[in-house]
């Protein structure tokens, strides 16, 4: 049972505007409301594989620098930024405690702070992990202790909480808890990995559990809803596999095992050409799966599979974005190593296109053809998706050390590191 439970039911959203080819998928059978294109409710944008479908973007970096819109303080925490409508919210620690923060998109002005719970450290970096997940009037987050929150968007206020971990007898993942909440039909989704519940939904409304399935280990990945064959699924990447999950009953629908040293299975599964793709550091390598629907249940087969030292990807907590057949991705070299190229790989085959040797780590989505990249180091890069050659259109250092992907939303980029909170122009004039 949740430690709060709801007071009302959720308040009717007013439905925006809805650009044709622009995906709803977190609003499925819940409620009314539509995402904007220019939405980035939750991690990796509307459909959670890094993909925008805005236009109007500068083609090039400008002479003098970018154009800043706001710099302001954030807060320690490795929390995704997610934008739905004027709002901002991400996770962070102020005054040794973790907290929800938001502030308005355009401005930087501090809207609310809810606390969500203690200072949470790890010797992998402080502070809250996984980016909170926005749909009509709610923001459901997740804190590094596990502790799973509905808020109302509008002021902050907790509609419920439950302490996922606690509640299920479970034990933290070594480097935190990362999965950001997927929102499916009516539940609520995250990774848990305990006992009997690798995943567990919860009602969205009441806070109380739906249903929860397996007996993998958690991983660092965050779910996501896919067709496959047909068929809505969430599709898992916990610590030892790939699950496929039915989103209303829970039921477990098939299962790809994929285990890594430390359990670093860390990007979303997405998919390509009606195929699942996936990918792991630790010198392990990438699969594409076909996934068939059978009269006695589901069949798998490798479309193309590259593992070992040798592999052509190695995604270490870098999802991979697919552009007219195309894969461009980080791979990454040894255990955790600080060698790191930008590869561009046929999606179909698997066969290495180009790779920019010794890139760097980052985080990359796509908009308009070309690659939006945030570097550890604290840059933002602008690369042209194409699988000609690598071609690098701007490069400016902005922030400090950061390891959160780029949030893109209305023609600003919105990026962070464990002090400050950016929001970048990056619309043509």
């Amino acid at each position: 049972m949740p430690d709060e439970s709801l007071a009302p039911a959720v308040a009717s959203a007013v439905a925006r505007r809805v650009i044709v080819g622009v995906a709803t998928l977190l609003l499925t059978g819940w409620g009314s409301g539509s995402v904007n294109a220019e939405d980035w409710p939750q991690f990796l944008g509307p459909q959670r594989n890094g993909v925008s479908s805005e236009v109007n973007l500068i083609d090039r970096w400008p002479e003098n620098g970018v154009k800043i819109a706001f710099r302001v303080p954030g807060g320690e925490g490795m929390s995704g930024i997610s934008i739905l409508g004027e709002t901002l919210v991400t996770l962070a620690h102020r005054d040794d405690r973790q907290v929800a923060l938001a502030l308005d998109a355009k401005t930087g002005k501090e809207r609310w702070v809810t606390d969500l719970g203690e200072y949470y450290k790890n010797p992998m970096g402080n502070g809250p992990r996984a980016a909170p997940t926005l749909v009509m009037d709610r923001a459901f987050v997740f804190t590094g202790d596990g502790i799973l929150l509905a808020l109302d968007l509008n002021d902050g206020r907790v509609i419920w909480r439950t302490n996922v971990l606690k509640q299920l007898r479970g034990k933290e993942a070594d480097y935190g808890m990362s999965c950001s909440p997927l929102v499916a039909g009516s539940n609520v989704v995250v990774t848990a990995g305990c006992p009997d519940a690798t995943v567990v939904a919860y009602d969205v409304n009441s806070g109380r559990q739906s249903w929860a399935v397996a007996n993998d280990r958690t991983g660092y990945s965050s779910p996501a809803l896919l067709t496959i064959d047909g068929e809505s699924q969430i599709a898992v990447f916990s610590g030892s596999a790939l699950l496929g999950i039915q989103p209303k009953t829970g039921k477990q629908l098939w299962r790809y095992p994929f285990e890594t040293d430390y359990d670093c299975n860390i990007v979303t599964p997405r998919m390509v050409d009606g195929n699942v793709f996936i990918s792991s550091g630790e010198n392990h390598g990438s699969v594409l799966l076909k996934i068939s629907r059978k009269a006695t249940g589901y069949e798998l087969d490798e479309v193309w599979s590259s593992f070992g030292r040798e592999s052509v990807l190695r995604n270490e907590w870098q999802t991979s974005v697919v552009l007219d057949g195309y894969l461009y991705g980080f791979d990454n070299v040894g255990s955790a190593g600080p060698v790191t190229h930008l590869t561009c790989i046929k999606a179909d085959t698997g066969e290495k296109v180009w790779q920019k040797i010794r890139f760097g780590k980052g985080n990359l989505i796509l908009a308009e053809e070309k690659l939006l990249i945030s570097t550890m180091d604290g840059e933002l890069v602008m690369v042209k998706a194409t699988p000609e050659e690598f071609s690098e259109l701007g490069r400016e250092k902005l922030l400090g050390m950061t390891r959160q992907a780029p949030a893109l939303a209305n023609g600003r980029v919105y990026l962070r590191d464990n002090r400050e909170i950016i929001c970048i122009d990056v619309r043509k004039p």
